[in-house]
């Protein structure tokens, strides 16, 4: 995987979508962690929300670890369950596209529908998509395990946070893995 053709997409982690995830915790925790690694190698991030007047805004641990980031960031609101679908999501990917982003790490909620709907129309317009399965949820674990395995089937490449983490580090004893290294206790 190489981090200049990445780009990070925290999908719908809202204050009233949060509390009804099976693995709530986990998610959090993961997507903190992904973000951190975003911004140790610059990589860009893009935050969604879905319809932030009814769902709620980002959950505030989330918010935090977005507002902290020290690498190049976008938010997007969105009414579409696809990410893809949203046109400032689309014209902004686009205008990545054109600077070598070919990859997209997906992390959020609910996996079986806006997570999965985003990454099949990512897929639909050629990107290679990534999904961290310990950092998307859903209101369901039959759903989750469904979809993660469905997803698969596709030629999503779904891997766990400290697998995307490490294959990025590529090696223990740089500044990145020295940097890391809180984040992964």
């Amino acid at each position: 995987m190489r981090k200049d053709a990445l780009l990070l997409v925290v999908v719908d982690i809202q204050e009233k979508l949060l509390p009804a995830i099976f693995n709530k915790e986990q998610v959090v925790k993961n997507a903190t962690l992904l973000m951190k690694m975003a911004e140790l190698f610059k990589i860009p991030v893009i935050l969604t929300e879905q319809y932030p007047k009814g769902l709620g805004k980002t959950v505030p641990e989330i918010q935090k670890a977005y507002d902290e980031l020290d690498t190049e960031k976008k938010y997007v609101e969105k009414m579409t369950f696809s990410c893809a679908r949203e046109a400032e999501f689309s014209t902004y990917l686009s205008e990545k596209h054109k600077n070598g982003i070919t990859k997209v790490l997906l992390t959020g909620i609910e996996a079986h529908i806006c997570v999965y709907q985003t990454a099949m129309d990512l897929m639909d317009l050629g990107y290679k998509v990534y999904l961290a399965s310990d950092a998307v949820g859903s209101r369901r674990e039959d759903a989750y395990r469904q979809i993660l395995c469905h997803l698969r089937t596709k030629g999503v490449e779904v891997l766990p946070s400290e697998t995307i983490l490490f294959s990025l580090l590529e090696r223990a004893g740089t500044e990145e893995f020295k940097k890391m290294l809180p984040y992964l206790k």
